[in-house]
This record gives structure tokens, sequence and C-alpha cells, in this order.
């Protein structure tokens, strides 16, 4: 969060982390309902559109998610009288216990707080930007890779894209304007997405990681990326090599050392050795991106990828061996 944010302690309005257990951890059960949930009444909660939608609807709702709120809402109250914070902001959905919040507020501290909500941004297939939901995208490159976050940004519709670079970057509005026209003109290009992965990308990642996302999804397609192959982490290899068909090798088989035809014959890869031999001979084979010169040609653990993958190409198919 440092990109984004000041956590410079000697400015006046640095930002601060906290953690609500360190406060949560010394309140009792029995002192927290009668300090702090006296305050807030059963009909409060029970308005509240989302409680109402979970109770009337077939699950019902927990006891724990039906006191959420009042959870959410003391931590507003600690950070007021602790901090001197006095908005809190969030998506649309989180309305209702925000403002048991400022209501905490009042009625405990007599103070006067504020809530600040934006409609929920939502992915093409209608889910949310959630940590709970299917394909998560982290700031975090340990949890969300640079590559991966880039091509997130790069498959999104053209009705995603037109929506989320008014969101998510910095451009003026004439050149917002001006995109997406052109854009329009021509689908196909994925001018929109293009410039949208970018920029998003940048801002996160930083100019030198864009780059790299760039080139590494350049592998497939272009020939002189072999240097580059060679050079990715494992997590970004499995990642740039997503629906790329897998196969498994013995380890001791490569240990040994393996001739070319009998590797792509024993994988799978092609259904004979006299078809991967012609093949071969034909300079239709590369390993690593590298063309086969021969049939001679023996594959050792020498030309493992993070001493584990082999990138074998068959024309225009790749796929992916493992050795195990």
């Amino acid at each position: 969060m440092e990109r984004f944010l000041d956590f410079n302690a000697a400015k006046p309005n640095a930002a601060e982390m906290v953690n609500n257990f360190d406060w949560f951890q010394h309140i009792s059960f029995l002192d927290f309902i009668r300090d702090t949930g006296k305050h807030i009444t059963v009909n409060y909660m029970m308005a509240k559109d989302s409680v109402k939608k979970r109770i009337e609807g077939d699950n019902g709702m927990s006891f724990t998610e039906f006191t959420y709120q009042l959870i959410q809402g003391y931590d507003f109250y600690h950070l007021y009288t602790a901090k001197n914070c006095k908005l809190q902001m969030g998506g649309s959905d989180q309305w209702g216990n925000i403002v048991t919040g400022t209501e905490l507020i009042r009625r405990k501290a007599r103070g006067e707080a504020f809530a600040f909500t934006c409609p929920l941004i939502k992915k093409a297939d209608g889910t949310k930007f959630g940590k709970t939901e299917q394909g998560t995208v982290w700031l975090d490159p340990k949890r969300t890779s640079p590559y991966a976050f880039y091509q997130f940004w790069l498959r999104t519709t053209d009705v995603d894209a037109e929506s989320y670079i008014k969101i998510f970057t910095f451009l003026e509005q004439p050149e917002v304007d001006a995109l997406i026209e052109e854009h329009r003109k021509d689908p196909g290009q994925r001018l929109l997405q293009k410039r949208l992965a970018k920029e998003v990308t940048v801002f996160i990642h930083g100019e030198e990681n864009y780059n790299f996302a760039v080139e590494a999804a350049s592998i497939l397609y272009n020939k002189n990326t072999a240097e580059l192959l060679v050079s990715l982490s494992e997590s970004d290899l499995i990642e740039v090599m997503d629906g790329v068909p897998q196969y498994e090798v013995p380890r001791a088989d490569l240990e040994a050392g393996k001739d070319i035809v009998s590797l792509l014959a024993e994988t799978g890869i092609f259904p004979s050795k006299s078809e991967a031999r012609k093949t071969v001979q034909g300079g239709g084979v590369s390993v690593n991106k590298i063309k086969v010169p021969g049939i001679d040609m023996i594959v050792n653990t020498s030309s493992l990828l993070r001493d584990k993958y082999i990138l074998l190409q068959k024309g225009k198919s790749y796929f992916l061996v493992k050795a195990v």
C-alpha cells in the first residue's frame, strides 16, 4: 500500500494501518453486549435492507452475520474516539454497517461521523471484485503476478473496458472518449483493453513490470523469445502457459538423457516415433523456443526450465512437459 499512501509518521496526516484485533482482544463478549450492544436496538438492525433480504430469504441469516454490523460499527466508534476518524468509505453493500457506526458514535460518544459509499464494481460475470470470489485480482504480486494482473485487464470485454478505463485510470475524459471511439471502429485491435491494461499495470506494478508482462505475453507468438523464456520465474511460467497441454516425464529418464524422438512419442505429443522423426527432420520441432537441429538431439536435465519444465513446440502448437 506504500505505492499509494504515505505512511511517514512525520507527516501531519500520515496513513496508518491498524488491526481491529488490537482493541477487540481486551473486550469480553459480556462487556461488549453490556457496554455497546445496549446502544443499538434490534429494531434498528432489522431495518437494514441487507438484513431484511437475508432473513426473508430461504437460507435465513446466522447470528454471526446479524451481529457483524455491530462489530463493524464498533470499529468505526473506536477509530473515532482513538484516532479522530470521522469518515468511513466502502462499497454500497457496506452502507448499513457503516451507518451503524455513525449511529453508535452519535449515541455512545455524542459525536458526528460520516459514511461515503460508491456502487459496487462488477466483473463481466456479474461478480464483484472481492477476495471471496473466483478469479480474484490481488494488488500483491505474490498473489497475482504482474503478468496475470496485466492479462486480466487485457482480457476484459469491450463493455467492461469502456467502463473500467473511466474508473481505474487517471486519463482525462477527452482522451478516454477518443480511445473508445477509435476502439469501436475496429474492436479486433483491442486498443481499449491494451491501453487499460497498460495504465493500471504501470500504476500498480511500475513500468518495468508492465514491459515484462508485455514481453512474456509474446512468448507463445514470437520466435525470438528463448532468452525471455529462460528468465521467467516458475509462477510466471505456469501463468504464461495457462491453457497449454501438459505432459509428464520421469525425471530419471532426463537424468540419463532422452533422445528427442523418443521423448516426443512417449509423452504422447506425437502418436508414433516415425511421425516425430519426420517432423523433427523437417525442422518442425522446437525445445524451449530453439529449433531442434536433428533426430540425434539428447534432452536431459540441462534443458529444464526452473529445474522442472520443458516447453516443446510442434508447428504452432505448444506442450509443457514436467519432470516428475
